[in-house]
């Protein structure tokens, strides 16, 4: 089998041969923003929203991305082509590049690019069938008047304390708290709880960000005839949920059964998350 082959700044490495500079900003000071990109069938999965998400948080950090949109597009999808996937996860990242030791941008000549086609398994196959167990983090997610949740940086530092957490704790996940002790997101998912027909999720300006797939299960679940609300969320409204899932990039749908040692609803996967997990394969088995 060939070697998996990594763009970086418009030439294709071999993986063991992929390489950045350790002056680079976004290395050195997690200098930088990202995005992670599904394909399935081939098909890359929303791809302009995804790219609308980065170039925003490339213009949130002041960081001029040195390629228009439809080239990255056409990179992101000849990078799939070329590692001979059909399902795929791509990471795209985007650093303030080269520099000094020193803080101050103006030293970085021109901001690095770096497209990565792989296959990812974030969790277990039997997990989707039994569902998470999760524990609340102590470690509240970064505050919302600090650097926006919008903004998707190299710099995840908080999320992985609190993954460590979890895995001390011995659970799959872990959920994170805004200071304020609203439900924010877990490690690198959006949170939906459901209760009868109704469908709550955090909403977009709290301290979380704004998931590709959240947007995509919101659509969803109203195709469904659920009513769907965006509103502020305590753990006691997890706890008290029918059901609770969680949706992202690489996670997709996963169902949540067990929340701080509290069962969620009767402790399994709940028909809503199961139907609403089987229409996002649909969904992304149809479109382009």
């Amino acid at each position: 089998m060939a070697p998996l082959q990594i763009w970086i700044d418009g030439k294709y490495y071999d993986k063991d041969q992929a390489r950045i500079s350790v002056f680079d900003h976004g290395l050195l000071y997690g200098d930088g923003v990202f995005e992670g990109i599904r394909a399935y069938g081939g098909r890359i999965f929303r791809l302009p929203q995804h790219l609308d998400r980065l170039y925003a948080s490339a213009r949130a950090v002041w960081l001029d991305i040195p390629m228009e949109k439809d080239a990255m597009a056409e990179m992101v999808r000849e990078s799939v082509r070329i590692n001979h996937l059909s399902d795929a996860y791509i990471r795209l990242v985007v650093t303030r590049g080269f520099g000094d030791l020193g803080l101050d941008p103006r030293k970085c000549v021109k901001p690095s690019i770096v497209c990565i086609a792989d296959k990812i398994a974030l969790f277990p196959a039997e997990v989707y069938e039994r569902g998470l167990t999760m524990m609340t983090s102590p470690t509240p997610v970064n505050h919302r008047g600090a650097l926006s949740p919008r903004v998707k940086s190299l710099n995840y530092l908080a999320h992985i304390l609190a993954k460590i957490e979890a895995i001390h704790a011995g659970v799959d996940e872990a959920l994170m708290l805004e200071a304020s002790g609203e439900v924010a997101e877990g490690v690198g998912e959006n949170v939906f709880c459901v209760t009868g027909r109704v469908l709550r999720t955090p909403p977009a300006y709290a301290g979380l960000l704004r998931g590709v797939t959240r947007d995509a299960v919101i659509e969803l679940g109203r195709e469904a005839g659920l009513e769907v609300r965006e509103e502020s969320l305590a753990r006691y409204d997890l706890y008290t949920a029918d059901e609770m899932f969680l949706s992202g990039t690489a996670a997709e749908v996963v169902g949540v059964v067990k929340l701080d040692g509290r069962k969620i609803g009767c402790g399994s996967v709940g028909q809503v998350t199961r139907d609403l997990a089987a229409r996002f394969r649909a969904l992304v088995s149809r479109e382009n």
